[in-house]
């Protein structure tokens, strides 16, 4: 399994749980660790996209996709486009 792959499966597990703490607040039965989770579950999937991106690019440029890193939190979270 490719690293692109390990990424994505990463995503999909990462929305999985999104949607059950989601599915949770809506009917009323979340708690405060639950919404924290969620916070950090953002932040997580900011950092994977933001992953993907950077490997993509790298190849785009015919350079070795796995010198790309996971950004901080602060820096994907502050990222202008």
């Amino acid at each position: 399994m490719d690293n692109d792959t390990r990424i994505h499966d990463n995503i999909e597990s990462l929305v999985a749980e999104e949607h059950e703490l989601w599915d949770r607040e809506a009917n009323g039965g979340a708690t405060d660790a639950d919404r924290q989770r969620l916070a950090q579950i953002r932040v997580s999937l900011d950092q994977c996209w933001d992953l993907l991106r950077q490997r993509r690019a790298l190849r785009e440029a015919g350079r070795d996709a796995d010198d790309a890193s996971v950004r901080s939190p602060d820096t994907v979270e502050h990222y202008r486009q």
